[in-house]
């Protein structure tokens, strides 16, 4: 069968028939089953397998459970060619080992969730070459690529908080960076910082000033003409006592005001639609469980704040991987991402 095309009929039926064969490898942890939730749901999409060798011939549900009586899909340890997009859920360093041991045919397109073809330097393996896939940098080239490496969590939440500033040419002094993520962040596999009995009524650091997100963060505004180099990005990650979401405390240096600054903002995101400027300060279940990312910007003396806030399993992983997936097939990029907000 070739590669699924989504062509309007011209009789006015639309995207009527039109169907995406997805395979999930790694469908067992959180952007796995985040990326099931949301497929399962989606219009245009048939889900033909989902790779676990550890949950072969198992229900969904049996790992799921909240897919009970949603679908009766099994775990499988066989791979298909029969599809039209390949999700990578694996660990990082995971992808580049599947892609070696297996051959993907050249007209399947692959989403990787891992880090392993985020920077420039390996972005091609064999014959495939991936495009860094964040909608609000480069939407564009999404929509022409053939694979995708699907951002970070931190990095989509911090990238999101400067990319206007890295467009207008105001990004030249240090940004110090502060931010804390769910629990999910770490992975389903346990952990000493992810017990409960650890990880509850408590908050810690870890990766100061090294985390690897920040080689993408710095890539992408550089792309935009920034000269801001990963050093002058201060970042301090923490660990927090939630299960879901990130929240991120930026401040620069920055001869706007509070109102041109907002304006920037504002303007930037106008045409996309999951990134929104609120008037007034935000919180985290604001985005918990959707593919929005929310931010606030004020200034304080001669000091631009701006905060961002992500769902990391959502916008920050899964949520954006069906973004992408979407703009690679013509696709309204909202499609199977209209989501409610935990709100209470």
């Amino acid at each position: 069968m070739e590669n699924a095309q989504l062509v309007p009929d011209p009789a006015g039926a639309g995207f009527e028939g039109f169907r995406i064969r997805a395979g999930i490898v790694g469908g067992a942890g959180y952007t796995g089953g985040e990326l099931l939730r949301i497929l399962i749901n989606h219009p245009y999409v048939d889900i033909t397998f989902i790779h676990s060798k550890s949950n072969a011939n198992n229900f969904i549900h049996e790992v799921h459970a909240d897919l009970l009586g949603d679908t009766s899909l099994k775990f499988t340890d066989t791979l298909s060619q029969d599809i039209d997009v390949l999700f990578l859920c694996v660990g990082h360093g995971d992808a580049r080992k599947f892609l070696d041991a297996n051959e993907i045919e050249e007209r399947i397109k692959i989403i990787d969730l891992s880090q392993d073809f985020r920077l420039t330097t390996n972005q091609t393996h064999k014959a495939k070459s991936f495009i860094y896939g964040l909608p609000e940098l480069q939407r564009e080239e999404i929509r022409t690529a053939r694979n995708i490496a699907n951002p970070g969590c931190f990095a989509t939440c911090i990238q999101l908080a400067l990319l206007p500033l890295a467009k207008a040419g105001l990004l030249n002094k240090e940004v110090h960076i502060s931010a804390t993520t769910g629990s999910t962040g770490a992975g389903q596999s346990l952990s000493a910082t992810s017990h409960f009995s650890w990880r509850n009524n408590n908050v810690s650091v870890y990766k100061a000033f090294g985390h690897q997100h920040l080689k993408e963060i710095t890539e992408s505004l550089n792309s935009l003409g920034s000269l801001i180099k990963a050093d002058e990005l201060s970042f301090i990650p923490y660990r927090g006592d939630f299960t879901r979401g990130i929240m991120a405390s930026l401040y620069t240096e920055c001869d706007l005001s509070g109102e041109e600054a907002e304006k920037l903002y504002t303007d930037y995101y106008a045409e996309h639609p999951f990134t929104h400027v609120s008037a007034k300060n935000i919180d985290l279940k604001q985005v918990v469980n959707t593919n929005k990312c929310l931010l606030h910007v004020e200034k304080h003396g001669s000091k631009l704040l701006i905060l961002s806030i992500v769902d990391n399993l959502l916008k920050g992983a899964s949520g954006q991987a069906v973004q992408n997936m979407n703009l690679l097939f013509g696709l309204d990029e909202k499609e199977g991402l209209r989501l409610k907000a935990t709100a209470f």
